[in-house]
C-alpha cells in the first residue's frame, strides 16, 4: 500500500461528505445548468429541440424548482422529518428523467420508434420562416429519431441518461446519508 492510497479515500471520503451534506443545493445548481446548456445549444448551436428534447428539460425544471425549495427547507426544524422522503422524491424524479433520455436515445438508435410527435425532419431557419410567412413552405420540428449531435459516440440523450442516473444515484445516497445529530 502506498501513502497515496489512505489521502485518496480521505479525499473521496471529503467529496462524499460535502455533496451529500448540501445535496439539495448540488442538485438546483446542477439542474440549471443542464437547462442552460440545453438552451446554449438551441441558441448558439442552432439546434432545434424535439419534442421528447423539451420532455427532457421538463423533468429538469420540475427537479431544479424541488432543489430550491428543498434548499430552503434543509434551513428549518421541518428538515429532519422530510429530508428522506423529500431526497427520495427528487432522485424518483431524476431517475424518471434516465429513463425518458433512455427512451429518447433508443429512438435514436433505431431501438424502437419514437412518439409520432417526433416525426419531424427539417429544423426552422430564416429561410423556412419567411416561406412560412409566405404561405409557401412548412417548418417540420426537428426528429426524435435523428441525433443532432453526438459526442464520444453519445447523442445529448445519451449523456443525459448518464447524468440523470448520477443525480438519482447521489439523491439516493443523500437521502441515505446518516442524518447529522440534533
Amino acid at each position: 500500500m502506498t501513502n497515496q492510497e489512505p489521502k485518496a479515500g480521505a479525499f473521496i471520503g471529503r467529496v462524499y461528505d460535502l455533496v451529500t451534506r448540501h445535496w439539495p443545493l448540488i442538485a438546483f445548481l446542477t439542474s440549471a445548468a443542464m437547462l442552460a446548456a440545453a438552451h446554449a445549444f438551441e441558441k448558439f448551436g442552432g439546434l432545434a429541440p424535439c419534442h421528447l428534447c423539451l420532455k427532457q428539460r421538463e423533468v429538469y425544471w420540475v427537479a431544479g424548482t424541488l432543489a430550491l425549495a428543498l434548499t430552503v427547507l434543509q434551513r428549518t426544524p421541518l428538515w429532519t422529518r422530510l429530508r428522506l422522503p423529500a431526497q427520495l422524491l427528487l432522485g424518483a424524479i431524476f431517475l424518471y428523467g434516465a429513463g425518458m433520455a433512455l427512451y429518447h436515445a433508443g429512438a435514436e438508435w433505431k431501438w424502437w420508434p419514437g412518439p409520432s410527435t417526433c416525426s419531424g425532419g427539417g429544423s426552422a431557419s430564416a429561410a423556412n420562416l419567411e416561406a412560412l410567412l409566405k404561405g409557401t413552405a412548412k417548418i417540420q420540428p426537428p426528429a426524435c429519431d435523428k441525433a443532432a449531435w453526438v459526442f464520444l459516440g453519445l447523442s445529448m440523450a445519451g449523456w443525459n441518461v448518464l447524468i440523470s442516473l448520477k443525480l438519482a444515484v447521489w439523491s439516493a445516497l443523500s437521502a441515505l446519508r446518516k442524518a447529522p445529530a440534533a
